[in-house]
């Protein structure tokens, strides 16, 4: 079971929501990470440079909350096979809902996007039914 941590789960709320907003001020542009990556690997989009900043801070932050003296703690309890397989439906997913749950969840939900609030609605469905399917039908 996943420890409950509600300030923290809310500071990093705030903060994901922040970089959102200050993401479209300065850029005009949706924080979602699969938008962001594919700018950037080749060929990359004209504003390839604040997509690689983004996504370095995003690797960054947490090597520097560990050196300021933090722990994440962190566990993988399936398969690299499974990780595999799974980072591919991800992405058939991503790809044929025109975006990723960070684009649609946070940031198109906040602009009262349909196709945002649709996409949303359906990633947790299809949420609820893995972990049904998983912890009581197949009981892993």
């Amino acid at each position: 079971m996943t420890e409950f941590t509600p300030y923290l789960s809310l500071f990093g709320g705030v903060l994901i929501g922040l970089a959102a907003i200050a993401l479209m001020a300065v850029h005009g542009r949706v924080a979602g990470m699969t938008g962001i990556l594919s700018g950037v690997i080749p060929p990359a989009t004209p504003d390839w440079a604040w997509r690689a900043a983004f996504l370095a801070g995003a690797v960054a932050a947490p090597l520097v909350f560990i050196a300021a003296g933090g722990s994440v703690a962190f566990s993988v309890p399936v398969s690299t096979a499974a990780l595999i397989v799974g980072g591919l439906i991800v992405g058939i997913g991503a790809t044929y809902g025109a975006g990723c749950t960070s684009g649609h969840g946070v940031c198109g939900m906040a602009r009262l996007s349909p196709r945002s609030i649709v996409a949303t609605i359906v990633f947790m469905i299809a949420a609820f039914a893995t972990v049904y399917v998983v912890r009581h039908l197949i009981g892993a």
